[in-house]
């Protein structure tokens, strides 16, 4: 059986997450509207602090698969960047229109995915998954510092910037993971 193109892997990954995301609006609609964009960060840092520590540890005494955290990391970067373009919390999404905002921020984070792979080719698979994920803990904490800063930044990417990267180095776990056949553990 042939390896799919990172093209297909971002594809099949990004549509299992919004499926995931309009079964989650099913049982909850849209409740995470409600939450402060540094609310939103902070359930990022945890899922990928737990990534990490169940990394470091070698061990994992909670049962949710470990990959799944990084489909959230996704899910929560897409909530984040919807919440950064569409401020008003009290609107009412409906399914359309929270499929449209979740397809327009994949399809841009899409779009830089193949212009940095263009540029750097795919050195991300030359990576550790250990060092993709210190990564995003870093990305995290560039969005948390500019989050302080009330937004300001003087030479950096905004806080948009740090969200696509999340995404792309969290499919690139998952496309590393399925590789690996480790979908249990790192």
């Amino acid at each position: 059986m042939a390896m799919e193109t990172t093209t297909q892997s971002f594809d099949r990954i990004l549509q299992s997450c919004l499926e995931l995301f309009l079964k989650k609006n099913q049982d909850y609609g849209t409740s995470w509207r409600v939450l402060r964009p540094s609310s939103v960060t902070d359930q990022i840092l945890i899922k990928a602090t737990r990534i990490r520590s169940v990394d470091e540890k070698g061990i994992q005494k909670v049962d949710d698969p470990l990959h799944l955290e990084f489909y959230g990391l996704i899910n929560y970067s897409v909530m984040a960047l919807i919440q950064l373009t569409h401020k008003d919390l009290d609107e009412k999404l409906s399914i359309d229109m929270l499929k449209s905002y979740y397809d327009d921020q994949i399809n841009q984070v899409r779009s830089l995915l193949f212009d940095k792979n263009h540029d750097y080719g795919e050195v991300w698979r030359m990576m550790r998954i250990s060092s993709i994920i210190d990564i995003i803990l870093m990305k995290i904490h560039r969005i948390i510092s500019i989050e302080e800063n009330e937004g300001k930044t003087v030479v950096s990417e905004g806080i948009d910037a740090n969200y696509h990267d999340i995404i792309n180095y969290s499919v690139f776990s998952i496309i590393k993971l399925k590789e690996k056949k480790a979908d249990d553990i790192i």
